[in-house]
């Protein structure tokens, strides 16, 4: 069987090896939550905004303070790239890695791929909250890898939070992270994806929450009615 894993899918694994397994071995899949619409339409708005300054071939503003580099100038392979349903692309006899950037940098002076990718939050950053796309960003970078490109082994992250209003214009902070973003981690995560996906179902993590509702056994017994007495339907 050839699994078909994005960054997002297989990060299930950490928080619960046991949904990871049921949903890749048999389609059992955790039910979806309610996506707010904000981080999407703030993400196309981004898209377009590095687009603007990639057809002038300037820097955006708030990513000024990288040295010595461009944004990816191919918008067209871009576009591809940073969109869901195509996205890049690897695919070898035991796996399918597929994942969409939101940006790429180039270094000028040796032409290796930088990904940049941009978050938007609700509040400032706390220590700790660029380590959770650690992950995240190996895995894209070993995708470049793997369909040619030669890219440094570190990435960026560009965080958004609201800041304030003024006179109707809503500013938003931006915070740069810089993370290293190692081909051995990538390929660590994907062997163990896949030895756990062949082996025999996994126990639940700890603080699995639906793991617990789903051992849980509910029965419900609906109260019986007798009719010989119904007078009204507020009887029911």
């Amino acid at each position: 069987m050839k699994y078909k894993f994005t960054p997002s899918r297989i990060n299930l694994l950490k928080d619960c090896p046991r949904c990871f397994w049921l949903q890749y071995n048999k389609d059992f899949k955790r039910p979806d939550g309610i996506f707010p619409s904000l981080p999407s339409g703030m993400d196309r708005i981004l898209k377009h905004h590095f687009d603007f300054y990639a057809k002038k071939k300037e820097m955006p503003p708030e990513i000024k303070e990288i040295k010595g580099v461009k944004l990816f100038e191919d918008l067209e392979l871009l576009d591809k790239w940073r969109t869901n349903w195509v996205g890049i692309k690897y695919e070898c006899d035991e796996f399918i890695l597929k994942g969409a950037v939101d940006a790429i940098l180039v270094n000028k002076e040796n032409g290796k791929l930088i990904v940049l990718d941009y978050k938007t939050r609700g509040y400032p950053l706390k220590e700790d909250t660029h380590s959770h796309y650690i992950d995240q960003q190996a895995l894209y970078n070993y995708l470049l890898r793997k369909i040619g490109y030669e890219t440094e082994d570190y990435s960026y992250l560009l965080f958004y939070h609201p800041d304030k209003v003024m006179e109707n214009v809503f500013l938003f902070h931006k915070d740069l992270v810089k993370i290293k973003t190692d081909e051995g981690v990538a390929q660590k995560i994907i062997d163990n994806a896949l030895n756990v996906l062949r082996g025999p179902i996994p126990e639940a993590a700890e603080k699995c929450n639906y793991c617990k509702y789903r051992e849980t056994k509910v029965s419900f017994e609906p109260p019986e009615i007798d009719v010989t007495k119904k007078t009204s339907l507020l009887d029911y």
